[in-house]
């Protein structure tokens, strides 16, 4: 399932982020930004226990969360987005999976991965800012299936509809979360309109 966070907050950074006047400061802050967006509709029903505390007025009833999460950033852009998951979720553990794409074929070829060990009852947030072809999204979720994680999410900046569709056909049970669906995929197989290759967009390496 797909949930396009259809919002004028988030219209307009996306907007921001996808001028090619934007620079890396500016971009990243931007991508932070989106990211926390991201993460609160993604994250609402995140199971909670009722925990006693006392205020400076009284005793009352709160919730603290209860469910582990863990982040998976998918190198290199990825790593663009854990500072705000982390503002968001101090208290997560975090993994990475390496992925380069083979500019020929757009595949995606594994190099690194250190993920933390599951149990099973975690909730692995898989993030990477770019959905293309849905190569990379769609092994990095393969991986952690392979290593034990039952439930994964995915979110995501910009995707295109091919990239929706292969992660639909091939993970039904894992929710998409996205701030834009673009129209389509160029003959490189880059997202258009986009905003380019968003890991040099983020590090400064155009």
């Amino acid at each position: 399932m797909t949930t396009v966070i259809n919002h004028p907050l988030v219209a307009h950074r996306v907007t921001l982020m996808r001028d090619i006047d934007t620079k890396p400061k500016q971009f990243r802050e931007l991508v932070n930004e989106i990211t926390e967006f991201l993460a609160f509709e993604a994250l609402k029903n995140l199971k909670t226990v009722d925990v006693p505390i006392t205020t400076p007025v009284a005793k009352t009833i709160g919730k603290k969360i209860k469910d582990e999460i863990v982040i998976v950033p998918i190198l290199r852009a990825g790593m663009g987005m854990v500072d705000a998951m982390l503002h968001v979720l101090p208290y997560a553990k975090v993994g990475v999976l390496g992925m380069q794409r083979n500019e020929e074929t757009a595949e995606p070829i594994p190099y690194y991965s250190k993920v933390p060990p599951a149990t099973g009852e975690e909730i692995a947030i898989l993030i990477d800012p770019m959905l293309a072809t849905g190569g990379s999204a769609a092994d990095a979720i393969v991986q952690l299936k392979k290593l034990g994680y039952k439930y994964i999410v995915f979110l995501n900046l910009i995707a295109s509809p091919e990239g929706l569709d292969r992660l639909e056909k091939e993970h039904p049970d894992v929710p998409v979360f996205t701030a834009a669906k673009d129209e389509r995929l160029n003959s490189r197989f880059y997202i258009v309109p986009g905003l380019g290759d968003a890991g040099d967009r983020i590090f400064g390496t155009l």
